[in-house]
């Protein structure tokens, strides 16, 4: 099977998250997306993050709310890295998945905003070498063209995915400010 990676964070999860792996399910030739919730990203604040299985229940319900559910039975809510040594990163989750799943052909999906910083990932070299990345669109970016340096024919553009104009930092600030 090919199985799409689509980690964060998720704190909070929001329509921006489940209406792009919605869109990945049903426009790209991946068989699964699994939502990764990360207990921890290195590159971020950990004294912000909800409730780590908090976070979990809350990703799981808002995939039960999808009203098709051919498309809710290819998205699974892992916790995969969970049980992985902390802090995960995303090279250390892809060679265990491998392991535990070594049927399966993994492509990472990540947003444009984190291919500017690819370079600042731990073995990106590795990352891009051995998986397909799919790239979806954020705000401040342009779609397609070089970023950070960084080429490679593992790189694919979503240049027809919905921008979604949210973000879980805005929304935790809207929160505090409620």
């Amino acid at each position: 099977m090919r199985i799409g990676i689509y980690g964060g964070s998720f704190n909070p999860i929001h329509f921006g998250h489940i209406g792009l792996v919605k869109w990945v399910v049903e426009h790209t030739d991946l068989d699964e997306v699994w939502m990764m919730v990360s207990p921890n990203n290195p590159l971020k604040d950990k004294n912000i993050l909800a409730d780590e299985q908090e976070r979990l229940k809350e990703a799981k319900e808002a995939i039960k709310r999808l009203d098709n559910k051919s498309i809710e039975q290819r998205i699974v809510v892992s916790d995969f890295e969970f049980q992985l040594p902390r802090p995960t990163y995303t090279a250390n989750t892809l060679r265990a998945l491998q392991e535990a799943y070594p049927e399966h052909k993994f492509t990472l999906i990540i947003g444009e905003d984190n291919l500017d910083i690819f370079d600042q990932w731990r073995e990106y070299r590795y990352i891009l070498d051995n998986y397909r990345i799919f790239v979806y669109p954020r705000r401040g970016t342009k779609m397609g063209q070089e970023i950070a340096n960084i080429k490679h024919q593992n790189i694919i553009f979503m240049d027809k995915a919905p921008y979604f104009d949210i973000s879980s930092t805005e929304l935790r600030a809207q929160q505090s400010m409620a």
